[in-house]
Protein backbone atom coordinates (compact mmCIF):
# COMPACT_ATOMS: atom_id res chain seq x y z
CA UNK A 1 0.00 0.00 0.00
CA UNK A 2 1.36 3.40 -0.99
CA UNK A 3 1.94 5.71 1.97
CA UNK A 4 0.18 9.07 1.93
CA UNK A 5 2.17 12.22 1.37
CA UNK A 6 3.32 13.97 4.54
CA UNK A 7 5.00 17.28 5.24
CA UNK A 8 8.27 15.57 6.15
CA UNK A 9 8.25 13.27 3.13
CA UNK A 10 7.37 16.03 0.67
CA UNK A 11 10.23 18.22 1.94
CA UNK A 12 12.64 15.29 2.42
CA UNK A 13 13.18 16.50 5.98
CA UNK A 14 14.97 13.35 7.10
CA UNK A 15 17.70 13.99 4.54
CA UNK A 16 17.65 17.77 4.90
CA UNK A 17 17.97 17.85 8.67
CA UNK A 18 20.63 15.16 8.62
CA UNK A 19 22.81 17.14 6.19
CA UNK A 20 24.64 19.13 8.87
CA UNK A 21 27.86 17.47 10.00
CA UNK A 22 29.90 19.65 12.38
CA UNK A 23 33.52 18.54 12.65
CA UNK A 24 34.08 20.08 16.05
CA UNK A 25 32.21 20.08 19.36
CA UNK A 26 31.73 23.86 19.22
CA UNK A 27 28.14 25.11 19.37
CA UNK A 28 28.58 27.85 16.74
CA UNK A 29 29.74 25.52 13.98
CA UNK A 30 26.16 24.32 13.42
CA UNK A 31 25.07 27.92 12.79
CA UNK A 32 27.96 28.40 10.37
CA UNK A 33 26.94 25.32 8.40
CA UNK A 34 23.21 26.14 8.32
CA UNK A 35 23.82 29.74 7.19
CA UNK A 36 25.92 28.58 4.24
CA UNK A 37 23.67 25.66 3.31
CA UNK A 38 20.69 28.00 3.34
CA UNK A 39 22.50 30.43 1.05
CA UNK A 40 23.19 27.60 -1.39
CA UNK A 41 19.49 26.69 -1.42
CA UNK A 42 18.55 30.30 -2.17
CA UNK A 43 21.21 30.43 -4.90
CA UNK A 44 19.61 27.34 -6.45
CA UNK A 45 16.28 29.19 -6.57
CA UNK A 46 17.92 32.32 -8.01
CA UNK A 47 19.45 30.24 -10.80
CA UNK A 48 16.04 28.76 -11.58
CA UNK A 49 14.47 32.25 -11.73
CA UNK A 50 17.27 33.60 -13.93
CA UNK A 51 16.97 30.68 -16.37
CA UNK A 52 13.25 31.38 -16.75
CA UNK A 53 13.63 35.17 -16.97
CA UNK A 54 16.43 34.96 -19.54
CA UNK A 55 14.31 32.79 -21.79
CA UNK A 56 11.37 35.17 -21.55
CA UNK A 57 13.51 38.22 -22.32
CA UNK A 58 15.01 36.43 -25.33
CA UNK A 59 11.48 35.71 -26.56
CA UNK A 60 10.53 39.37 -26.20
CA UNK A 61 8.20 38.62 -23.26
CA UNK A 62 9.59 41.36 -21.05
CA UNK A 63 6.52 41.86 -18.88
CA UNK A 64 6.33 38.13 -18.15
CA UNK A 65 9.97 38.24 -17.01
CA UNK A 66 9.36 40.89 -14.36
CA UNK A 67 8.00 38.49 -11.73
CA UNK A 68 11.05 36.23 -11.70
CA UNK A 69 13.46 39.17 -11.68
CA UNK A 70 11.59 40.78 -8.78
CA UNK A 71 11.73 37.46 -6.93
CA UNK A 72 15.51 37.35 -7.37
CA UNK A 73 15.99 40.73 -5.71
CA UNK A 74 13.71 39.68 -2.83
CA UNK A 75 15.73 36.51 -2.31
CA UNK A 76 18.90 38.60 -2.32
CA UNK A 77 17.43 40.73 0.46
CA UNK A 78 16.80 37.63 2.57
CA UNK A 79 20.36 36.42 1.94
CA UNK A 80 21.73 39.81 3.00
CA UNK A 81 19.71 39.72 6.24
CA UNK A 82 21.21 36.34 7.07
CA UNK A 83 24.60 38.00 7.58
CA UNK A 84 23.10 39.60 10.70
CA UNK A 85 22.48 36.14 12.11
CA UNK A 86 26.04 35.04 11.35
CA UNK A 87 27.35 38.24 12.95
CA UNK A 88 26.07 37.03 16.32
CA UNK A 89 29.08 34.69 16.19
CA UNK A 90 32.04 36.49 17.75
CA UNK A 91 35.70 36.18 16.67
CA UNK A 92 36.31 34.03 19.74
CA UNK A 93 33.45 31.70 18.75
CA UNK A 94 34.74 31.31 15.19
CA UNK A 95 38.39 30.72 16.04
CA UNK A 96 37.40 27.75 18.20
CA UNK A 97 36.34 25.72 15.14
CA UNK A 98 37.84 27.54 12.16
CA UNK A 99 40.67 25.03 11.79
CA UNK A 100 38.25 22.24 10.81
CA UNK A 101 37.28 24.15 7.63
CA UNK A 102 40.66 23.36 6.08
CA UNK A 103 40.84 24.67 2.53
CA UNK A 104 37.08 25.12 2.12
CA UNK A 105 35.87 28.62 1.24
CA UNK A 106 32.76 30.36 -0.03
CA UNK A 107 35.01 31.44 -2.90
CA UNK A 108 34.51 27.88 -4.18
CA UNK A 109 30.71 28.20 -4.52
CA UNK A 110 29.94 27.25 -8.11
CA UNK A 111 26.34 28.38 -7.71
CA UNK A 112 27.32 31.90 -6.64
CA UNK A 113 29.81 32.14 -9.49
CA UNK A 114 27.15 30.88 -11.90
CA UNK A 115 24.72 33.57 -10.72
CA UNK A 116 27.34 36.23 -11.34
CA UNK A 117 28.06 34.76 -14.76
CA UNK A 118 24.40 34.61 -15.76
CA UNK A 119 23.98 38.26 -14.77
CA UNK A 120 27.00 39.30 -16.86
CA UNK A 121 29.95 39.29 -14.45
CA UNK A 122 32.38 36.92 -16.12
CA UNK A 123 35.97 35.83 -15.72
CA UNK A 124 36.19 35.70 -11.92
CA UNK A 125 37.56 32.80 -9.91
CA UNK A 126 37.89 29.17 -10.92
CA UNK A 127 34.76 28.17 -12.86
CA UNK A 128 32.89 25.03 -11.87
CA UNK A 129 30.46 23.06 -14.11
CA UNK A 130 27.53 25.44 -13.64
CA UNK A 131 29.67 28.52 -14.25
CA UNK A 132 31.27 27.00 -17.34
CA UNK A 133 27.85 26.17 -18.77
CA UNK A 134 26.53 29.67 -18.06
CA UNK A 135 29.60 31.35 -19.57
CA UNK A 136 29.01 29.68 -22.94
CA UNK A 137 25.66 31.49 -23.30
CA UNK A 138 24.62 35.15 -23.47
CA UNK A 139 24.20 36.74 -20.04
CA UNK A 140 21.03 38.41 -18.82
CA UNK A 141 22.58 41.74 -19.78
CA UNK A 142 23.29 40.39 -23.29
CA UNK A 143 19.65 39.28 -23.47
CA UNK A 144 18.44 42.72 -22.36
CA UNK A 145 20.58 44.42 -24.99
CA UNK A 146 19.22 42.04 -27.63
CA UNK A 147 15.69 43.07 -26.58
CA UNK A 148 16.76 46.70 -26.91
CA UNK A 149 17.97 46.05 -30.46
CA UNK A 150 14.75 44.17 -31.28
CA UNK A 151 12.84 47.31 -30.28
CA UNK A 152 14.62 49.23 -33.03
CA UNK A 153 17.68 50.65 -31.28
CA UNK A 154 20.91 50.53 -33.29
CA UNK A 155 23.52 48.66 -31.27
CA UNK A 156 26.95 47.64 -32.59
CA UNK A 157 27.53 44.09 -33.74
CA UNK A 158 30.35 43.84 -31.20
CA UNK A 159 27.69 44.05 -28.48
CA UNK A 160 25.04 41.82 -30.03
CA UNK A 161 27.33 39.08 -31.31
CA UNK A 162 30.28 39.15 -28.99
CA UNK A 163 32.32 36.27 -27.59
CA UNK A 164 30.02 35.32 -24.71
CA UNK A 165 32.60 33.87 -22.26
CA UNK A 166 34.69 37.05 -22.30
CA UNK A 167 33.97 39.82 -19.78
CA UNK A 168 31.53 42.46 -21.04
CA UNK A 169 32.96 45.89 -21.79
CA UNK A 170 30.71 48.95 -21.27
CA UNK A 171 29.68 50.55 -24.55
CA UNK A 172 28.73 54.19 -25.22
CA UNK A 173 26.08 53.20 -27.79
CA UNK A 174 24.42 50.91 -25.25
CA UNK A 175 24.48 53.68 -22.68
CA UNK A 176 22.94 56.16 -25.12
CA UNK A 177 20.21 53.71 -26.18
CA UNK A 178 19.15 52.89 -22.63
CA UNK A 179 19.33 56.61 -21.88
CA UNK A 180 16.75 57.17 -24.59
CA UNK A 181 14.51 54.58 -22.93
CA UNK A 182 14.74 56.52 -19.68
CA UNK A 183 13.95 59.80 -21.43
CA UNK A 184 10.77 58.44 -23.01
CA UNK A 185 9.43 55.99 -20.45
CA UNK A 186 5.86 56.04 -21.77
CA UNK A 187 6.97 54.91 -25.21
CA UNK A 188 9.41 52.27 -23.94
CA UNK A 189 7.63 51.28 -20.73
CA UNK A 190 8.41 47.56 -20.98
CA UNK A 191 12.13 48.19 -21.54
CA UNK A 192 12.16 50.84 -18.81
CA UNK A 193 10.62 48.47 -16.28
CA UNK A 194 13.00 45.70 -17.34
CA UNK A 195 15.92 48.05 -16.75
CA UNK A 196 14.68 48.96 -13.29
CA UNK A 197 14.25 45.29 -12.36
CA UNK A 198 17.87 44.76 -13.39
CA UNK A 199 19.01 47.73 -11.31
CA UNK A 200 17.13 46.24 -8.34
CA UNK A 201 19.17 43.05 -8.72
CA UNK A 202 22.47 44.91 -9.13
CA UNK A 203 21.64 47.11 -6.13
CA UNK A 204 20.79 44.06 -4.02
CA UNK A 205 24.00 42.30 -5.06
CA UNK A 206 26.07 45.34 -4.10
CA UNK A 207 24.27 45.49 -0.75
CA UNK A 208 24.94 41.77 -0.18
CA UNK A 209 28.65 42.28 -0.94
CA UNK A 210 28.88 45.25 1.41
CA UNK A 211 27.25 43.34 4.27
CA UNK A 212 29.51 40.37 3.53
CA UNK A 213 32.57 42.59 3.91
CA UNK A 214 31.32 44.00 7.22
CA UNK A 215 30.48 40.58 8.60
CA UNK A 216 33.80 39.00 7.63
CA UNK A 217 35.68 42.03 8.96
CA UNK A 218 33.75 41.76 12.22
CA UNK A 219 34.48 38.05 12.62
CA UNK A 220 38.07 37.63 11.33
CA UNK A 221 39.40 41.17 10.94
CA UNK A 222 42.27 41.41 8.46
CA UNK A 223 43.33 37.75 8.62
CA UNK A 224 43.58 35.61 5.50
CA UNK A 225 40.39 33.83 4.48
CA UNK A 226 40.08 30.05 4.40
CA UNK A 227 41.12 28.36 1.18
CA UNK A 228 44.01 30.79 0.77
CA UNK A 229 41.82 33.77 -0.16
CA UNK A 230 42.94 37.26 0.91
CA UNK A 231 39.82 37.68 3.06
CA UNK A 232 38.44 41.19 3.59
CA UNK A 233 40.82 42.84 1.10
CA UNK A 234 39.54 40.62 -1.72
CA UNK A 235 35.90 41.15 -0.75
CA UNK A 236 36.42 44.92 -0.71
CA UNK A 237 37.80 44.74 -4.25
CA UNK A 238 34.46 43.35 -5.47
CA UNK A 239 32.30 46.17 -4.11
CA UNK A 240 32.46 48.23 -7.32
CA UNK A 241 31.30 45.37 -9.56
CA UNK A 242 28.15 46.10 -11.57
CA UNK A 243 26.45 43.55 -13.81
CA UNK A 244 24.58 46.19 -15.82
CA UNK A 245 27.08 49.09 -15.96
CA UNK A 246 25.32 51.33 -18.48
CA UNK A 247 22.15 51.36 -16.38
CA UNK A 248 24.20 53.12 -13.72
CA UNK A 249 26.30 55.41 -15.89
CA UNK A 250 23.31 56.69 -17.91
CA UNK A 251 21.92 58.32 -14.76
CA UNK A 252 24.62 60.96 -15.06
CA UNK A 253 23.30 61.83 -18.54
CA UNK A 254 19.68 62.40 -17.55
Amino acid sequence: MTEGMTYGRYLALDQLLAAQHPLSDRHDELLFIIIHQTKELWLKQILAELHLAKGLVREGKLIEAYKGLARVSRIQAVMTMSWDVLATMTPSDYTRFRSVLGGSSGFQSDQFRAVETMLGLRGGGVPGPLTTEAAALPSLWDDANAALAAAGFALPDAVLHRDWPTPYQPNDDVRAAWGQVYRDTNRYWDLYQLAEKLVDIDDALATWRHKHVLTVSRVIGGKMGTGGTPGVSYLESTLAKRAFPELWSLRTDL
